[in-house]
């Protein structure tokens, strides 16, 4: 083999692994779930101007007060990475305010996974554990013969 083709067949194979690098980075898009209780919120993230999507409705939107102020705060702590993605979060199942709860679980577990950044977990973690660990704790089930899940018939004794 002269130098010429060896010089030919490296730069063949230099210039695809460049291309590869570059497509990855352009076209990222992360799909990550959060649940609470009844509540599962499955968000998506891609690159963009800062717009998030609940259910189809801007958070600017969407009421109560409460449960945008609460989705906000992941948001309010990544700063400016906020502002270069877009993020499409379908949820349902449960009350308000677990759904609340499992999209900015949701939100936040993005954010992270975008950012692949340790700091911004940290930041996450000393703010709120529940912001990046999902609570586990479901409703007791019902006894038979009882009227809730820890409640005993009364007695009378006459």
């Amino acid at each position: 083999m002269t130098a010429k083709k060896k010089t030919e067949k490296s730069e063949a194979s230099e210039k695809p692994a460049q291309k590869k690098v570059s497509a990855k980075d352009e076209g990222k898009v992360v799909h990550i779930s959060g649940t609470r209780k009844r509540s599962i919120a499955r968000a998506t993230l891609k690159e963009g101007k800062g717009i998030i999507r609940i259910n189809s409705y801007l958070l600017n939107n969407l009421k109560p007060d409460l449960a945008r102020d609460r989705i906000m705060e992941p948001l309010i702590i990544s700063g400016d990475l906020a502002n270069k993605v877009n993020i499409q979060v379908n949820v349902k199942g449960g009350g308000w305010r677990s759904q609340s709860d499992a999209v900015r679980l949701a939100i936040s577990r993005a954010l992270v996974k975008y950012s692949k950044s340790k700091v911004l977990e940290k930041s996450f973690i000393d703010y709120d554990r529940n912001i990046i660990v999902a609570d586990i704790r479901r409703k007791e089930q019902r006894k038979p013969n009882d009227s809730k899940a820890r409640a005993k018939r009364t007695k009378s004794y006459r």
